[in-house]
Formats: structure tokens, C-alpha cells, sequence
């Protein structure tokens, strides 16, 4: 449910609207508009009486929502979120790119890459510390170790970083990693989202499922939101189907798709999307020019000798020729502090 406030609604009554709503088991969250103040209803209000709170001197109108996501809804939100990523601002027009390797192999591949991918452009780092992999025989990432080898890279250059988080009993670790990513296989750890969205605010890169429609990625979102973190970007990376031609399947039309329907930024993940490095430029020039509000895009100094994804990682020198394309489509979308 939303109401929508009066213009020159008393903020007594207001705040006496918010305590009532709260005493019935219902969480009032207030998005002030240029032009608009709404109060978006969030637990079960299906007892709410409607037309009692329609009478409410300081209130415009009430309106149901009919989708399942309500913190995550364009309606409940209408103005686009702005994620700010330690000085890194994702959203309402901002754009950034998050680049870096699949995996966080040494101190120096991971310092070597942070430096090059910021002087191509990029605005935050990318590197797997924990590494889910359909093979438990296959590279599982360094851990506690690979953290710290980012929290270094980030010391060096000063790129706010993202990571994955695997196990929630993690977390503590995770202290001073600017952006916490949620992967595709997690996307559906309700217990996971549930724990993100109660016991940090950092920012959180959620990415769609191999097989998850749009509304269970935004009905992910809405646990970590509903559980008291409202900081969430979602990332498309491409879904499973029948094609094998590429690693996955992108339809680029989620960006605008997204956008009507949430005010949450929207993140393109072309490296995985397409399995391939020859096609991460053509897939984020495409998105760029869509509208997304930040790519992310692997990087590796050495592709063949990668110990994760190393046929989808760009060099730096492919990288760095991705952002030129790129920065001539949206010249002036890169904005920090």
C-alpha cells in the first residue's frame, strides 16, 4: 500500500500516521519526491481500512500495489535510487564501471590489474575472494587471504572494491569491502538475504539466477530490503536456455524493463553473459547505450593462465579500448564523491 501525502501535510499528523501504522505491525518507509511525499507500506495490510486513512487530513490518496515487491517497486519509489559505493555513485543517471579478475590469485596479478583497469576508467574493482564453482575440484578462491590481497589492491589505487560472499558466517570479514555481491547461485538464499539485509547497510550486487524470472530477482531484492538494507543494485548476467553459441543468454530489454518497474539501479554483466572476451565490448557498448547504470567486466593480465574464466576475461589493453568506446556513448555519466 501507498499513501501519498498532501503537500502541506502536517508533520505531527504525520508522525502520528507512521506510529500507527507501526503499532499495527506495518513498516512505513517515506520517499520524499520533488513533487511528492509517499509513504510506502510494507507487511501484511490487507486489514488496513483504506478509507480511514483516506479521510487523514494530510493524506492525498491510498493506493494498493498489486505486485508482490513493495520496497523494491518503481511506485512505492518513483524517484531512482542512488547507490553510493564509497564515493562511487551507481544510479539516477550515474554510471560506473566495476572491473577486475574472476578470481584473486596473488598480491601482484591483483595489485598489476587494479592499476590498469583504473587507468583505463574503471571506478571500482572487481576479484573473487570466494569462489562458488560447479566442481568442487576446481579453484575455490583463497579466502580470508584473497581479502586481504583486494583490501592491499585497494590501498594502492584507492578503487572502492566488490567481492562475493559466500557463507554468511563471513560476514565479519567483510568489514572493509565497499560492495558485497551476492552471485547468481545465491540469489534464492533467502536465509543469506535475509542476514545481509539485518546486519550491514553496505551496498548490495545482487545478481539474477541461471534460471530466475525478473520478478524472483526483484522478490530477492525485496528480502535483503525488507530485512532493513534498502542499498541494492541488480545485475543481469544472463539466464540458461536452449542456445550454446555463448556461455549464457542476454536480453538487454531487462534494462528498461527493470527500470519501469523498480528504482533500483540496473548493472550488465557482459563477461559472463556471453562466456567470451571477444564479445564483453560489443555486449557493454550495447548496454551502455541502453541506459544500464554500471557494467561489470572481467579483467585478467594473462587470459590462458587465469584460474577462473579466463576465455571471458578481457586484457587490460582490450579493456582499455572497451572504455574508450564506451565513454564516447556516455561521456559524461562517470561522477564520484
Amino acid at each position: 500500500m501507498i499513501i501519498i501525502l498532501k503537500k502541506d501535510a502536517d508533520k505531527r499528523q504525520v508522525e502520528n500516521l507512521k506510529r500507527w501504522l507501526v503499532e499495527r505491525h506495518i513498516t512505513p518507509h517515506v520517499s520524499e519526491g520533488e513533487n511528492t511525499t509517499l509513504i510506502g507500506c510494507v507487511g501484511d495490510v490487507a486489514k488496513i481500512d483504506m478509507g480511514l486513512v483516506q479521510a487523514l487530513s494530510a493524506v492525498e490518496s491510498v493506493q494498493r500495489i498489486q505486485e508482490p515487491y513493495k520496497a523494491a517497486n518503481r511506485k512505492f519509489h518513483p524517484e531512482d535510487s542512488v547507490i553510493d559505493c564509497s564515493g562511487a555513485k551507481i544510479g539516477g543517471g550515474e554510471f560506473q564501471v566495476i572491473a577486475g579478475p574472476c578470481s584473486v590469485e596473488s598480491s601482484e596479478q591483483m595489485i598489476g590489474i587494479a592499476k590498469a583497469v583504473k587507468a583505463a576508467g574503471a571506478t571500482l574493482l572487481r576479484g573473487g575472494a570466494f569462489k562458488p564453482r560447479t566442481s568442487p575440484y576446481a579453484f575455490q578462491g583463497l579466502g580470508k587471504k584473497g581479502l586481504e590481497i583486494l583490501l592491499e589492491a585497494k590501498r594502492e589505487t584507492g578503487l572502492p572494491i566488490v567481492t562475493e560472499l559466500m557463507a554468511i558466517e563471513h560476514l565479519p570479514l567483510f568489514n572493509d569491502v565497499d560492495v558485497i555481491q551476492i552471485g547468481a547461485r545465491n540469489m534464492q538464499n533467502f536465509d543469506l538475504l535475509k542476514e545481509v539485509g539485518a546486519q550491514t547497510k553496505k551496498p548490495i550486487l545482487l545478481k539474477r539466477g541461471m534460471s530466475a524470472t525478473l520478478q524472483e530477482l526483484l522478490m530477492s531484492a525485496e528480502y535483503i530490503m525488507a530485512s532493513g538494507n534498502p542499498n541494492v543494485m541488480l545485475c543481469e548476467r544472463g539466464i540458461r536456455t536452449f542456445e550454446t553459441a555463448t556461455r549464457n543468454t542476454i536480453d538487454l530489454t531487462v534494462i528498461p524493463v527493470l527500470k519501469r518497474l523498480s528504482h533500483l539501479p540496473v548493472v550488465i554483466d557482459p563477461s559472463h553473459a556471453t562466456g567470451y572476451a571477444h564479445l564483453v565490448e560489443p555486449l557493454a557498448m550495447g548496454a551502455t547505450a541502453m541506459g544500464a547504470d554500471a557494467l561489470i567486466i572481467e579483467v585478467h593480465n594473462n587470459p590462458p593462465c587465469a584460474l577462473c574464466d579466463g576465455v571471458q576475461s578481457q586484457t587490460p589493453e582490450m579493456f582499455a579500448e572497451t572504455m574508450q568506446k564506451i565513454r564516447a556513448i556516455r561521456p559524461h555519466a562517470w561522477k564520484r564523491g
